[in-house]
């Protein structure tokens, strides 16, 4: 394996890399060919883009492609600091970022300045919106510097729109936030009664590292019981709404903390219903009261 002496960077596989950052615990990856190399995420604001832009230089100085995993802030909001690089992401991720971009931004700047950090308020109001360019429906398979590099959509889960990647000569995956380690796994925008099986397409490529969106590189073990936990949450719901009780009624039955465990029962309750899976840019804006 490389020697790589930039103490972020954490090499998981050969040539293949993981930068876990103090912001939400976020991972991205750096994947080496011959000549190429491509960027796995791109961090929470055009700022922090820049920053591990500049990371990536202390590896390589050759040419990069991106792939979002998907459309959540933290995962994407730095894609501007990569162009003139193509960037590759779900189609969904990309409509779902010209539709729901700007709401992000707005929610996240308003969360910021809460909780006392105008700074980061201030960086993420600074962030172009700026979608992938190269939209993946099911798969994709790239060459980077002569490098296999596959890209997959299993299905819904933490969103409508996760990519897995998977370096299939070092056998790495990269899992985005349809695995999380050190926290629960986030629901608010998911979809848990089709989690279970997205999870389980995922583990039929798992053949080594597992690197979550958030948090320690995983493995086999660790996503089977995440998945197990999702899927009892999940058979909860069904349960609840079957018996015509309301989510809250089996929360503290629910194998997460109830901050996770009841916008899971929520969303699966929304998908039992049938209800639109997302709310209006201006429902959001008015439920977090922000003008």
């Amino acid at each position: 394996m490389t020697a790589i002496t930039a103490e972020q960077w954490r090499e998981v596989g050969d040539r293949v890399f993981v930068r876990r950052h103090r912001a939400f615990d976020l991972n991205v990856g750096l994947v080496l060919g011959e000549g190429a190399c491509l960027v796995v995420d791109t961090h929470a604001s055009e700022v922090q883009g820049r920053e591990l832009a500049e990371a990536v230089r202390t590896v390589t100085p050759d040419p990069w492609l991106v792939v979002d995993t998907h459309e959540h802030f933290d995962h994407c909001f730095g894609n501007a600091a990569f162009r003139p690089a193509r960037i590759w992401g779900h189609r969904r991720c990309a409509e779902n970022l010209r539709v729901y971009g700007q709401v992000q931004r707005k929610v996240t700047a308003a969360v910021y300045r809460q909780h006392g950090l105008p700074d980061q308020a201030d960086l993420t109001e600074a962030s172009r919106i700026d979608p992938p360019d190269e939209l993946v429906d099911d798969d994709a398979s790239l060459s980077v510097g002569g490098r296999t590099v596959l890209l997959r959509h299993l299905g819904r889960g933490h969103t409508d729109n996760d990519l897995v990647v998977v370096v299939p000569d070092t056998a790495v995956l990269f899992a985005g936030d349809l695995v999380e380690e050190g926290a629960p796994p986030a629901f608010d925008q998911s979809f848990p009664l089709d989690w279970p099986a997205t999870l389980d397409a995922m583990l039929d490529l798992v053949a080594g590292p597992v690197v979550p969106g958030h948090g320690a590189v995983v493995d086999r073990d660790y996503v089977q019981a995440q998945r197990a936990d999702i899927a009892r949450t999940a058979d909860l719901a069904r349960a609840a709404h079957t018996a015509g009780s309301p989510a809250g009624a089996v929360l503290a039955q629910a194998p997460f903390p109830e901050a996770a465990a009841r916008p899971a029962l929520e969303r699966a309750f929304r998908q039992l219903r049938g209800d639109p899976p997302h709310d209006r840019p201006e429902e959001i804006l008015r439920r977090y009261g922000v003008g």
